[in-house]
């Protein structure tokens, strides 16, 4: 069997996934990452074809005819659509081995799912990477990845705070020797942001946005609290009473106020875990910090608002957008020393 592997090996690179809802970064060992790509899969409904994965894919959101659809086969950080969600691995895979002389690439994958899913969404990931070519698959839990890829030192007994606000789902976790203590998984993230500011334009404007134009505009001057300028923008849409085009200037104040709900939804939950989380580990937390990673890491103003609300000091991780994958990375680098931060698997009990 070892034999076998290490003949996989030869012909195979070790990857490190984060299969997130908005977008998907690949790690090589060896190498860094290589592939950050929306996960969106293009399928033509009439002949049930992949049309185009990741960036190709994106392009046609909202852009195509009826019979052609973009989807997301992730939603809320879970497999929504299996077949379509190992088809879009096995992309990335082939896409990682096309430079290397390999027919059929097996590599070893580790690929970090969101804690608290249940036994049947993590044997989803599980048998959708296995069926998209690897021969090993390794779980780990986003918020231990997060960490480590933020190179907090999770192995020592010491309390270590970590919220990671991705596409769909926000983490929150307290680590201390390697494992969880306390922690909540929320479904809002930056997805429900869109879709705050889609609800605002229409309720309040009578202007109907694209999914894209929303994650725009949140991008350009989206806050979670007041900033010293007010910031302008032009949001370009469908007026809902003429069904023409339309062009309408918003503030950074306006979106600010759409998007207040789920950033204090984020910020309960962040109050929450620490309000659980034993005296000992929260002193720690006081003397580091809480580290914020995931794309919504980046909202203007978030790290102050946390700060605010739970007294402590706050910290946005090196290149948050990456942090996940760089910590699967790490731990391909060094999976023997780093075995104990994987979540047993089917196949790896």
């Amino acid at each position: 069997m070892q034999i076998l592997d290490r003949f996989w090996g030869l012909f195979s690179h070790d990857i490190g996934i984060d299969l997130g809802t908005a977008n998907t970064l690949v790690y090589v060992r060896g190498k860094g990452i290589v592939i950050n790509e929306p996960s969106v899969v293009a399928i033509n409904q009439k002949s049930k074809q992949i049309l185009a994965i990741g960036s190709d894919a994106s392009k046609m959101v909202g852009r195509t005819p009826a019979h052609i659809v973009a989807i997301r086969p992730l939603v809320d950080g879970v497999v929504s659509d299996f077949e379509v969600t190992e088809q879009m691995l096995k992309y990335f895979i082939d896409k990682v081995h096309r430079e290397k002389f390999s027919l059929f690439p097996r590599p070893r994958v580790i690929i970090g799912i969101p804690y608290g899913v249940t036994e049947v969404e993590r044997r989803a990931v599980e048998e959708a990477a296995l069926n998209a070519g690897a021969r090993q698959v390794f779980l780990i839990e986003e918020p231990v990845a997060a960490a480590i890829g933020a190179r907090l030192p999770i192995q020592e007994a010491n309390g270590n705070m970590i919220v990671d606000i991705g596409g769909g789902t926000t983490e929150v976790a307290v680590i201390s020797l390697g494992g969880i203590v306390s922690s909540r998984s929320l479904r809002v993230a930056g997805d429900e942001m869109n879709q705050d500011i889609i609800n605002f334009a229409r309720d309040k404007l009578n202007l109907l946005l694209g999914e894209r134009t929303a994650e725009e505009i949140k991008l350009a001057i989206g806050s979670a609290m007041e900033q010293k300028e007010n910031l302008q923008l032009p949001m370009r849409g469908r007026d809902l009473v003429t069904g023409l085009p339309k062009e309408i200037i918003v503030t950074s104040v306006q979106i600010q106020g759409a998007v207040r709900k789920s950033v204090q939804q984020i910020v309960d939950a962040i109050r929450a875990t620490m309000e659980e989380t034993p005296p000992e580990l929260l002193a720690d937390i006081m003397e580091k910090g809480i580290i914020l990673c995931g794309g919504g890491a980046l909202l203007r103003g978030l790290d102050r608002l946390v700060k605010e609300s739970t007294q402590t000091t706050v910290h946005i991780a090196d290149d948050p957008l990456t942090s996940v994958v760089r910590g699967t990375g790490l731990v391909l680098e060094d999976l023997e020393n780093l075995k104990g931060v994987l979540v047993p698997t089917q196949f790896n009990p």
